[in-house]
């Protein structure tokens, strides 16, 4: 097998880099999902058990350890690995920061999650979560890095406002932030005061301006309905449709990539999106219907987003200006999810999704895409150079 441009940190733990080397004896945790594999796909539990490391526990985010669970918001229960027969302890429920009895007789804990570089996605949570439980405990935490499968270089969105914190955002950072979960990481423990004993192996080879496909590691998705490279592509901008009644794709082979309603008239929609002139996309009229979540069974028209040119295409604005779209064409129709949203009982899921109220406010108004926007970039520009100093990659 020709050795991939992009060598991950789990790779490099396995080969005795970093500080980790003289710690391969201790006793570990190890955070992991499907996602957490070897370039030859093999589960990064199995790889470290055969390495001769003593693993003695793995801990689940959401969808799982196995990503056993399908749907979105659906919790994972403590249970024995039925492959390597350690516990398996569930940080997407009741609990989602590690209890000190989980961290009981670990040395360190590894996290080896891939991440989407988006903030909604709560991998980046149960990772800050773990930092804080770490250094509670007085216990290393080492995360084996991984690429940002939508590249380093651009951010999008508004940076999460105080008042608006839930656990698809804990931290003040943009939509989508452009880092890695190791940058994140230092980030966390340097610039919010976690002050865990952090360790970061980063990748070799990989570079912020890198697709996925340039790293030349197989694509497992890590979780179920970011099924392709492509969903990624979408996802920081669509991902916000869960803050509405639009069926955002789940329970259909494209999830982020098809949306629609019951109520909306495809071809209506595809040619006022047209009209807005969005750089790098395209948009499809088209009928779905979902096997499950919102409108399933349903059929629903809507359209699917085809990136033409995913340098240009602004999934974030892109998704504004869809929700502008929808508004105006079905303004009696559309309408906001109401709470709870990922354990959030009182904030409308759309506000914490962007991070503050104003998404909503504006598109009620009547407000146009950029004017909803404005100030965005501001933000963006402080969020780039207070974290400089904790980038790992060129």
């Amino acid at each position: 097998m020709t050795r991939p441009p992009v060598m991950t940190g789990l790779e490099r733990f396995l080969r005795g880099s970093g500080e980790t080397a003289a710690r391969r004896h201790a006793r570990l945790g190890l955070v992991a999902h499907p996602a957490s594999v070897t370039p030859d796909l093999v589960f990064s539990a199995d790889a470290i058990r055969t390495a001769g490391i003593d693993l003695r526990a793995l801990f689940g985010p959401q969808h799982g350890a196995r990503g056993e669970k399908q749907d979105n918001m659906i919790e994972s229960d403590h249970y024995k690995d039925p492959v390597t027969g350690l516990p398996v302890h569930s940080l997407y429920g009741e609990v989602r920061k590690p209890t000190s009895g989980m961290l009981e007789g670990l040395d360190a804990l590894l996290f080896d999650l891939q991440d989407v570089g988006v903030r909604v996605y709560t991998f980046i949570w149960t990772m800050a979560l773990a930092m804080e439980a770490c250094a509670e405990a007085g216990i290393r935490f080492v995360v084996l890095d991984r690429p940002n499968p939508i590249g380093g270089v651009l951010r999008e969105g508004p940076v999460l406002r105080p008042g608006y914190e839930s656990f698809v955002g804990l931290h003040p950072v943009p939509l989508r932030h452009g880092l890695t979960c190791g940058e994140m990481a230092r980030w966390l423990n340097g610039a919010r005061g976690i002050g865990c004993d952090l360790e970061v192996i980063p990748c070799d080879g990989w570079e912020r301006s890198m697709s996925w496909n340039d790293t030349g590691l197989p694509w497992v998705m890590p979780s179920p309905n970011l099924p392709t490279p492509d969903s990624c592509t979408v996802y920081p901008g669509m991902v916000l449709l869960e803050g509405t009644n639009l069926s955002e794709g789940r329970g259909t082979t494209r999830p982020f990539e098809l949306f629609g309603a019951p109520w909306l008239d495809s071809a209506a929609l595809a040619a006022r999106l047209a009209a807005a002139h969005l750089p790098g996309v395209v948009f499809r009229p088209c009928h779905f219907e979902p096997t499950f979540q919102k409108h399933s069974g349903l059929l629903c028209g809507g359209a699917q987003l085809h990136v033409t040119d995913s340098s240009a295409f602004d999934p974030v604005r892109t998704a504004v200006e869809v929700l502008v779209a929808v508004r105006e064409l079905a303004p009696h129709d559309f309408a906001w999810r109401r709470p709870p949203y990922e354990y959030e009982e009182t904030l409308p899921p759309i506000d914490i999704l962007w991070g503050h109220g104003g998404l909503r406010e504006g598109v009620d108004a009547g407000a146009g895409t950029g004017e909803i926007l404005e100030g965005v970039e501001g933000e963006l520009d402080e969020f780039g150079a207070a974290s400089e100093r904790y980038l790992l990659y060129p």
